[in-house]
């Protein structure tokens, strides 16, 4: 993930603690997008066979994993050592198709080829959109698509910001009641479409992923954007005509 320093070390503190837990958490059967029985599934990706992939905060690397067995060439990016290290120990023997990688998202973005598909499971929000989003739209092939989910309401009922500015939130270590702070940029559906927008996407859909449970406040929301086609240029030999000269 593209993070601040202070959200890395969260991280870092979260992978440390998952690592000493040992907890084997089950190969993915149901993929979700931030809540587990609720929201379209890998579906929402489309065929994936043969496509080259960005998994952006890849976390544990199930979701990549999942992918990878569908035929897809994934690349699972995290900036946290303890979060890369989940999946290296998870997956020790290599995987056809997946390949783990701890590194600022950023800065691969600016090293790699262009994908035909990234995507982002929760991830989004930790990560600075005046940093990213420069260089994400370059970092996917003309059509190519993003999709991402992003928290759109927390448990205690605050909805989403329509100002670029990070808020803090709590990340609880699981199996515990220890609260850590992180900061998101939880942000409203228009104010994301405007930054996609700016930085050369076209959003095509936002679907609501909300709680079965009506007493869970917390809800997501999944982005479909793509890359915008370059314009047409003139025919070759004609030079555009300028009103007044």
């Amino acid at each position: 993930m593209t993070t601040g320093p202070d959200t890395v070390g969260t991280w870092n503190i979260y992978g440390a603690h998952q690592l000493a837990r040992k907890v084997q958490l089950p190969e993915l059967t149901r993929w979700d997008w931030g809540i587990p029985g609720a929201g379209p599934g890998v579906e929402a990706l489309g065929d994936v066979n043969g496509l080259r992939v960005l998994d952006l905060g890849s976390g544990l690397g199930r979701h990549a994993a999942h992918l990878a067995a569908l035929g897809a060439d994934v690349t699972a990016v995290d900036a946290s050592p303890a979060q890369h290290q989940r999946a290296v120990t998870r997956y020790p023997d290599p995987i056809p198709g997946l390949r783990l990688l701890c590194a600022d998202a950023v800065a691969h973005l600016n090293d790699a080829d262009p994908y035909d598909l990234i995507y982002a499971v929760c991830s989004m929000p930790y990560l600075d959109p005046d940093r990213l989003l420069p260089v994400l739209a370059n970092a996917l092939v003309p059509g190519g698509r993003l999709l991402f989910s992003a928290l759109h309401t927390n448990s205690a009922g605050t909805g989403p910001s329509s100002e670029l500015v990070a808020r803090p939130e709590i990340l609880r270590l699981p199996g515990t009641t220890e609260d850590h702070q992180v900061m998101m940029w939880t942000l409203t559906p228009e104010l994301w479409e405007d930054l996609l927008v700016q930085h050369g996407l076209r959003l095509d859909t936002v679907t609501g992923i909300d709680s079965p449970d009506p007493d869970n406040h917390v809800s997501y929301r999944l982005y479909a954007a793509a890359r915008r086609p370059p314009r047409a240029s003139n025919r070759a030999g004609t030079v555009p005509t300028v009103p007044g000269r």
